[in-house]
């Protein structure tokens, strides 16, 4: 006969009940239909499973089961392990010429992919183990190589993440993050809605969005407002390809850069400053202008020390209160209220006579739009700036990462990650 067909001898063994018990472990516990279990051996260290097909074989170009056998080949395929012994199935495949389209191929094994030496239900058991650890401890544990848990892992990644729905978007944050020594840099944009990363480009300047834009257009993303810092490169990229979304300025980086400028004077003073008393009282305060008065640790004195400081240095006192009072722009309970407030702020700082705060007066001044837009649209790229501390968490667990494509697919992942205190 040329067509193949199953073994008859194994087809009555397995109608008449013979080895059940290791059949039924193939399908509940693998997840493995169509073969029947012949015998099983212990070899090396490892359990094997002898199995063989028991349907008809049929080509796996055309599907048509007008095929003639042409020899077998035996493969060996990783399941999850039994206890602490590693499992594998023995599976003699069937190579096949089909009679309709003259193709000699070996037959499709369902519970395998193509070209893997593993079962999917082994994927799945590997791909969660390194899910909940490191994947050398998944490697070690399933006794494979840390190049096969990272591709399974890699895989599911890019099946599940590489392409993020960009359709619904609606509020964006924009931030850059430092990813290593030599200024090396990322570009993360978030949907500040879901918390999920949607883009993640090379570099900190508007070139590394470029890709973003058009896969943005072809979605058709309504975008009404996005949240940045206020650095003039990705000012001009949302301008020039958002032209109608919202730009708002975040409070974070208004702050920080406030703090800079403060840092700063503090340091100008320190050099200026002549007498030895004075010189002594305003060392050492740097961190108590840059903390909020309320987080001042009375048991070490800090208000005491900052206070000292200020009584004896009218500019660096003048600048202090007033980022104090800055941050209670955005607390006002309205947008023409702000708009009250910020006028009046900005008019005492370029009357204050210090010539640090005019600088700072005059930036917060281009950029009055985009701070007024936060009572449009109540958004901030905080998350973002929460989300890049869960990615340097990332990488120090890694001691970082040498396949980029890798890293940038585990930050689209990220935001499914839960990170809790265990002790």
């Amino acid at each position: 006969m040329w067509i193949c067909r199953p073994i008859l001898a194994v087809i009555e063994a397995f109608r008449k009940g013979e080895s059940s018990i290791s059949t039924s472990l193939l399908y509940h516990g693998w997840g493995i239909r169509g073969y029947v279990y012949r015998r099983s051996e212990f070899v090396g260290g490892e359990i094997e499973f002898h199995i063989e097909q028991v349907k008809d074989f049929q080509c796996p170009v055309c599907a048509s089961r007008r095929v003639i056998c042409r020899g077998q080949v035996v493969r060996k395929f990783k399941v999850p392990p039994i206890g602490f012994k590693p499992v594998s199935l023995v599976l003699p495949v069937q190579r096949v010429e089909c009679r309709d389209c003259k193709s000699v191929r070996q037959v499709d094994v369902d519970f395998a992919d193509e070209r893997r030496s593993y079962t999917k239900a082994f994927e799945r058991y590997a791909l969660e183990l390194s899910l909940m650890g490191t994947i050398q401890a998944a490697a070690v544990k399933l006794q494979v190589s840390w190049d096969v848990v990272k591709d399974i892992q890699m895989r599911y990644y890019k099946r599940e993440f590489s392409k993020p729905d960009l359709h619904g978007l609606r509020c964006l944050a924009i931030d850059e993050i430092c990813i290593g020594s030599g200024h090396r840099y990322l570009t993360v944009v978030m949907d500040l809605d879901s918390g999920a990363v949607v883009f993640v480009g090379e570099g900190k300047s508007a070139d590394a969005l470029l890709p973003f834009w058009p896969r943005l257009k072809r979605a058709r993303a309504k975008i009404e407002a996005v949240a940045m810092d206020m650095g003039p490169a990705y000012i001009a990229a949302v301008q020039t390809h958002l032209p109608e979304a919202a730009i708002v300025f975040d409070h974070f980086h208004v702050v920080k850069l406030f703090n800079e400028k403060l840092s700063e004077l503090r340091r100008d003073l320190h050099r200026e400053i002549t007498n030895v008393l004075h010189k002594d009282a305003l060392k050492g305060t740097r961190w108590l202008l840059l903390k909020r008065p309320e987080n001042l640790d009375e048991s070490k004195n800090e208000r005491k020390r900052l206070d000292e400081a200020l009584k004896i240095n009218q500019p660096l006192a003048m600048a202090y209160y007033m980022k104090e009072d800055l941050c209670r722009f955005w607390s006002q309970k309205d947008k023409a209220t702000a708009q009250t407030f910020l006028k009046d702020w900005l008019c005492q700082a370029w009357s204050s006579g210090v010539k640090m705060l005019k600088k700072m007066a005059n930036t917060i001044a281009g950029k009055r739009s985009g701070l007024l837009a936060y009572y449009d649209h109540k958004i901030t790229s905080g998350k973002l700036e929460g989300f890049n501390n869960k990615i340097k968490t990332m990488q120090r667990q890694a001691y970082g990462y040498r396949d980029q494509e890798f890293f940038k697919l585990k930050i689209f992942a990220l935001h499914k990650v839960k990170y809790a205190l265990v002790g």
